[in-house]
């Protein structure tokens, strides 16, 4: 029995096995079926009672990881011996087993370890001396079916000693569950037999190799979960700085030196005492939060889902504080955990490097290149940026920041042993916040033309940035409770800058080519890179984090060294870093009052170039599949319009003039004749030239030009890669509601509207332009949705389906986004647009959300000119511009009331739905 078994309190209340064996020795008859089935159902309900007992506790321990999972394993220990018993006495007894016939069941994984979540795996093997008997095959084949029946998820083995040894030097994988082995009952000489084995002919002299093996196994297993400790929904067992990764380090200590348990690493020099405790407290709150998981989900999970993380947070006595909800500060725990986790793992690779030094190069760690001639007082060892002495940061606490400069500058990585000291004696910065050398340095990796990215994260990890700049220190692991954001508020700021210094060095130019092409007309860089470490400083503390962050800044940047010039554009570009998605996402940026608006807020060319570039490494920071080419074409529109109103100033190229020139852009495009161009530049209203960009104007003259002049519904789909969406085009004789019946129709064809411009020409004819993604934010251009969505659309507009009725039979999927309270809102303003009514509505983002707002504004006669709408994980910011029927904006109060509630009615009515269904 384990220590940490034996360690359990009244064992005896989860399961009485004294008990049970009487029990099951009571059982009448000889029917071996009869008996196996009886035996079966007793166990199982023994299992039941022993698992809720463990409920019990954990729900009055909530913290106690370590003693749930190795309640579990005491649980499934007993049944096995008593499964174990009751087989080979009662169903298979053989009175005079031959050497041959000699079992032991064992415990491998980290069942073997002696740690089981409510709902993991049982993981055994079954050891024979040589070749399996027909009484073994009899044993191991009823006791399987019986764990079977008892509703078990099992893993199993059964081998000779021989197959045991040559499969474990021929699969890490199954030497690594060999290396926790235990045992469980059966042959105790036979089990030693095989410990002794697997000593001297699988484990001696392979440790280097082991150790090279799951390290590759676990960079493998990182990138495969997404290579970040900070993803908003992590995996407490298989993601970074998970309970996998602590099994690893003991898994490598216990190859490498027979360690037994995990507090044994200390003797054996792998860690300090104090070092320990962090292990084990981060293992015991990883334990604790998964056996949560397995209780609430009621099955093997380990994903820790949007949807689980309150509840948890609720049972593990978290509480609400200003500014930062419960789940918000048990996430944020979880993170400083799983940042221990990996500062551990870099300190034991140390010290097994210097173990294994002589043999080979460094585990996975890159070669200098080059050899440095001065470094301050620090030294170099074997190509690592290492401290001469231990007490070097005491005698000058600026070295803390001098190391990570150094390493920057040199290309150097920084000895594990260097990190711990740095870690260790990071509350010695404090004193060196307003000295000038420190702040310098600081800025200077900051600003690095080599690679910020890196180093910051180095600096993160090892707690010096937090305690040099404290309000960074505020967000270190703070997570955002919502589906938008996939990384925590540092790792997010970190990648931003990570990905300014990529697009600075033009590695991004085909992803980014207007911002890489004005960025090295950017004046201020400094000013720049620390309003991309800054923009959201200010999260967490219960206001708008824009207007306390430009505080924060107007504060710090002096600190850091800027200018008062750079220190006020910092604190405009803090304060406005939302300005420019929000304008480009949601306003019309053919209404040419959306483009003075914006130029006058932003008022300078240079802020300009700044707030795109600051907008781009913002968005694309956020997560993986945020950023796409709707969003870069939308904002470069917006850059571009600003940039001439900002350059010429709105007087200098008018309206007329710019509908004639795109009319010749397009007549050049088609070429056609004159006639031909002119029939259709009079039939299009000058709205349509305004709003529309060329290409999409020529593909719609050239759909309506190949229709059938009988033909009274034309349809087209192009599809734009670089746009990561599909132009859909529906040209018909204008009649009030097609819109919200075609938005019904893409959506019930498994479409996403992305954005939407309705035209109406001169002779009656509706044009309607809709940009459409699939539900991953692809093009929808697969030729048959393509072809179901055109029909569809034809059913949607002859009235031969009941749009209402498809849609009510299209089954609500379980969204994630039913984890997040969504408060519906509307906002309607009368001023953004000289001649629209601008309305906005807020609401959780689901299926057909356009189709029902556009079907209210249809009900309350409004006439709608275009669309445009935004998600932001579980939220969707539906834009609309309309006038009332007559073209007018709508300003009477109580109709804007009434539409208002009708609006919130429709945005709410499939919450409606789905509660009651």
């Amino acid at each position: 029995m384990s220590a940490r078994i034996a360690s359990i309190p009244d064992r005896r209340a989860i399961i009485d096995r004294r008990a049970l064996a009487e029990q099951l020795g009571a059982l009448d008859g000889t029917d071996t079926a009869k008996l196996r089935l009886a035996t079966t159902g007793i166990l199982k309900e023994a299992i039941a009672r022993g698992r809720a007992e463990i409920e019990r506790r954990l729900l009055a321990r909530p913290s106690a990881g370590l003693s749930c999972a190795a309640s579990g394993a005491f649980l499934i220990d007993q049944v096995l011996r008593l499964l174990w018993d009751f087989t080979l006495q009662r169903l298979y007894p053989n009175n005079h087993p031959t050497a041959a016939e000699r079992m032991v069941l064992i415990a491998v994984g980290g069942y073997g370890r002696g740690e089981m979540a409510p709902h993991s795996d049982v993981d055994i093997g079954f050891l024979t001396p040589w070749k399996q008997t027909a009484w073994s095959e009899q044993i191991i084949e009823s006791m399987l079916y019986s764990l079977w029946d008892m509703g078990l998820k099992v893993g199993h083995s059964s081998r000779s000693l021989d197959e045991m040894v040559r499969q474990a030097k021929a699969d890490v994988t199954i030497r690594t569950s060999l290396i926790e082995a235990r045992y469980i009952w059966g042959d105790t000489a036979l089990y030693d037999e095989a410990a002794h084995r697997f000593r001297s002919e699988v484990q001696a002299d392979t440790a280097r190799q082991f150790i090279a093996d799951k390290l590759a196994e676990r960079d493998a297993r990182h990138k495969k979960m997404g290579d970040s400790r900070y993803v908003v929904e992590p995996n407490v067992k298989e993601g970074k700085g998970g309970l996998r990764d602590l099994q690893t380090l003991f898994w490598i200590g216990k190859y490498a030196h027979n360690v037994r348990r995990a507090a044994d690493l200390v003797e054996a020099g792998l860690f300090t005492a104090h070092e320990y405790r962090q292990f084990n407290r981060a293992e015991n709150f990883l334990w604790a939060v998964r056996c949560h998981l397995h209780v609430i989900t009621g099955r093997a999970e380990d994903r820790l889902t949007f949807d689980v993380q309150p509840e948890i947070a609720e049972r593990m006595n978290y509480a609400d504080r200003p500014g930062k909800s419960k789940v918000e500060r048990f996430m944020q725990f979880y993170f400083l955990q799983a940042k221990r986790v990996g500062d551990l793992t870099g300190l034991f690779l140390a010290h097994l490097d210097e173990k294994y030094a002589a043999r080979g190069r460094r585990f996975g760690l890159p070669t200098i290149r080059r050899s440095p001639k001065k470094l301050d007082g620090f030294v170099l060892d074997r190509g690592r940026l290492a401290l001469p002495s231990d007490d070097f940061f005491a005698d000058d606490p600026i070295r803390l920041i001098q190391m990570f400069q150094l390493a920057d500058r040199h290309g150097l990585e920084i000895h594990p042993l260097a990190m711990r000291a740095a870690s260790r004696d990071a509350k010695l910065v404090d004193e060196t916040r307003c000295d000038k050398r420190a702040n310098a340095l600081f800025l200077d990796v900051l600003t690095s033309p080599r690679d910020p990215e890196t180093v910051l994260r180095w600096m993160n990890e090892a707690g010096v940035f937090g305690r040099f700049m404290p309000d960074f220190g505020r967000v270190v692991a703070q997570m955002q409770f919502d589906m938008y954001h996939h990384y925590t508020v540092d790792e997010h700021t970190i990648r931003a800058i990570g990905l300014l210094s990529k697009i600075e060095h033009g590695a991004l130019a085909e992803d980014h080519p207007l911002v890489t092409a004005i960025l090295p007309n950017v004046a201020a860089r400094r000013a720049l890179y620390v309003a991309v470490l800054l923009h959201d400083i200010a999260k967490g503390r219960g206001g708008d984090h824009s207007v306390l962050g430009a505080e924060v800044a107007q504060k710090l940047c002096p600190r850091l060294g800027l200018t008062p010039g750079e220190t006020e554009t910092v604190a405009w570009l803090v304060r406005y870093h939302l300005l420019m998605s929000a304008t480009a996402f949601k306003r019309d940026l053919a209404d040419f009052k959306t483009i003075l608006d914006f130029a006058e807020q932003v008022q300078s060319p240079q802020r300009l170039m700044m707030l795109l570039v600051l907008t781009t490494v913002d968005i694309r920071a956020v997560g993986p599949g945020i950023w796409n080419g709707w969003k870069r074409q939308l904002l470069t529109n917006l850059y571009e319009s600003a940039e001439e109103v900002l350059r010429l100033g709105h007087k200098q190229k008018g309206r007329d003039e710019r509908i004639a020139a795109k009319q010749d852009d397009v007549a050049e495009a088609l070429g056609w004749g004159e006639e031909a161009m002119a029939a259709f530049t009079a039939d299009m209203p000058d709205t349509y030239w305004i709003a529309e960009p060329v290409d999409v104007i020529a593909e719609n003259a050239r759909m309506i030009d190949a229709a059938d002049d009988e033909e009274r519904l034309s349809i087209g789909a192009q599809v734009y890669p670089d746009q990561d969406a599909t132009l859909i085009t529906v040209h018909c004789a204008d009649h009030p509601g097609i819109f919200y019946r075609i938005a019904g129709a893409i959506h019930a064809a498994g479409g996403n509207i992305i954005d939407a411009r309705i035209h109406t020409s001169r002779t009656g004819q509706a044009l309607d332009n809709f940009l459409v993604q699939d539900p991953l934010g692809n093009p929808f251009d697969d030729p048959n949705q393509l072809d179901r969505l055109k029909d569809a659309i034809r059913e949607a507009l002859s009235n031969r389906a009941k749009m209402a009725e498809r849609l009510k039979r299209k089954s609500l999927p379980r969204l994630r986004a039913e984890a997040f309270e969504i408060q519906s809102n509307v906002f309607i303003d009368n001023n953004a647009s000289n001649r629209f009514t601008v309305i906005e509505v807020n609401a959780r983002d689901k299926p057909a959300l356009l189709h029902h707002l556009a079907q209210a504004l249809f009900q309350s006669k409004i006439t709608l000119h275009s669309a445009h709408i935004a998600t932001y994980g579980e939220r969707a910011v539906d834009t609309f511009y309309v006038t009332d029927l007559l073209g007018d904006k709508v300003i009477s109060n109580t109709r804007l009331a009434s539409l208002e509630r009708r609006l919130l009615e429709a945005a709410d009515q499939e919450e409606e739905k789905r509660e009651a269904a």
